[in-house]
């Protein structure tokens, strides 16, 4: 009873303390990669304006027509 005590112990033991230094190395590591290596600034592409593109009013149209004889066909 004893020996298998003490086999727990051991064995409970080596997986706390891997499981320990695990995450004090992904700690380690990350704070490296987020001193070193920052994440670049995400570029925002501006707006286009409503008047850029002639062809969406004519696509909002085709879209409109298209819904509307949808709707039609289910009646």
């Amino acid at each position: 009873m004893q020996q298998g005590l003490d086999i727990t112990l051991f064995g409970m033991g080596i997986v706390f303390t891997f499981l320990l230094v695990l995450v004090i190395c992904t700690t380690i590591m990350s704070r490296f990669i987020t001193r070193f290596f920052p994440e670049a600034e995400p570029v925002i592409a501006p707006a286009p304006s409503p008047a850029a593109e002639p062809g969406d009013a004519r696509l909002k149209k085709i879209i409109e027509a298209a819904i509307e004889q949808h709707r039609n066909k289910r009646r």
